[in-house]
């Protein structure tokens, strides 16, 4: 049996799926009883295993209450298009289990030194070099 390959415009709408669903602290199950499919089917769409059809899609916008075209307008095709160099972008970055809640959280620090801080320890620990700041970061 042939076993298709996720397409990467499927990739990128299914990421920007999980992006917003976490941004709403949204569970994918409640997702999938809002839109009438399985928690299982939402995974899918959000690993782009599954093509989510025109009417889903619009489904899934208005529970999120986004506009069906924002799933398209990030630019994402074009990373996502980049099948075997995957040079992780911001939103495959986004896409990862708990990057919500890292920027959640670190956005809630106050700007100065502590939040400074927390990035070079998180640098540090990822084994990257931390980089100078600027003041408005």
């Amino acid at each position: 049996m042939n076993q298709r390959k996720p397409d990467a415009l499927d990739i990128a709408v299914g990421q920007r799926i999980r992006i917003e669903r976490l941004s709403r602290r949204m569970s994918q199950t409640v997702l999938a009883d809002r839109i009438g499919v399985s928690f299982q089917q939402v995974q899918k769409y959000e690993k782009g295993l599954n093509r989510v059809g025109a009417g889903r899609l619009t489904r899934i916008a208005d529970v999120l209450e986004i506009p069906v075209r924002s799933f398209f307008e990030t630019g994402t095709h074009a990373a996502a298009a980049k099948n075997d160099e995957r040079v992780a972008s911001p939103l495959d970055m986004l896409a990862e289990p708990g990057a919500v809640r890292v920027l959640r959280a670190f956005t809630q620090l106050p700007e100065g030194p502590l939040r400074r801080s927390v990035l070079d320890l998180l640098e540090k620990m990822a084994g990257g070099r931390p980089e100078r700041h600027s003041a408005s970061r």
